[in-house]
């Protein structure tokens, strides 16, 4: 296993928040929202606090905070927080490591996009009675610029991005919109707006323009090579 270990932080760079990867926000649930901005996730009453990269990090240095990686395995392996457990949205996997933890554990949730599958994990966490449960607002990415301490197998790899813009009925505003490269269990979610249409960003390592994507919404699920999902927008074209 390699390890990459914290360099100091310069300036502000990094990731920001894309429209495909937030939702929007309401009165919190959680007991401890620390004045931040809070997003709800389809299927949840939880309202998501978004903790700041800074305070994150002063939680990381004082091991204050636990941190489940809401990715997949694959992303997992190659490179992650340095301490941080798998527990893939949105509801954790079998014997999830975070089971073990207290209820009343701080522990931040984080994913590439940069909180989407982070915020799914965490309202599940919170619907389960965890009480101090936050999303990194940057991500992932933002963590990995600074320099931030990561392990994995290939911490220096940054994957391609590429973005797939779609569209479906507009009366599922508020439902999700999946991505998902199936040979090896990748994928990214994002909110469906209230004219129907979505955005998904995708960070997944071993992925070409040829590579089979499969876009799933509650009307329609397709699937093509990503370098024609990425080209157009996606619809219901089997309809």
């Amino acid at each position: 296993m390699q390890r990459r270990t914290f360099l100091a932080a310069t300036g502000a760079a990094g990731i920001t928040a894309l429209a495909g990867c937030s939702n929007s926000s309401s009165e919190p649930t959680n007991n401890s929202t620390n004045g931040y901005e809070t997003i709800s996730v389809d299927g949840s009453n939880a309202q998501v606090p978004l903790a700041p990269i800074d305070d994150v990090y002063q939680w990381f240095q004082d091991d204050s905070a636990k941190f489940a990686d809401a990715r997949g395995q694959r992303q997992y392996d190659a490179s992650h927080i340095e301490g941080a457990v798998l527990s893939p949205a949105p509801d954790g996997r079998a014997n999830d490591p975070t089971g073990a933890w207290d209820k009343s554990q701080r522990i931040v949730t984080y994913c590439g996009c940069p909180h989407h599958l982070s915020s799914m994990r965490a309202a599940s966490l919170i619907d389960s009675g965890y009480t101090e449960v936050f999303a990194l607002d940057e991500g992932f990415f933002e963590w990995r610029d600074r320099g931030y301490p990561l392990q994995g197998a290939e911490v220096d790899v940054e994957p391609p991005s590429y973005t797939i813009r779609g569209r479906t009925d507009a009366s599922l505003a508020g439902k999700n919109a999946w991505a998902r490269h199936e040979e090896s269990g990748q994928r990214e979610a994002g909110p469906i707006a209230e004219d129907g249409s979505f955005e998904l960003v995708l960070h997944f390592l071993d992925v070409t323009e040829s590579s089979p994507i499969v876009v799933e919404t509650p009307e329609y699920r397709i699937e093509r090579p990503l370098g024609e999902l990425a080209g157009t927008v996606v619809t219901n074209v089997e309809g």
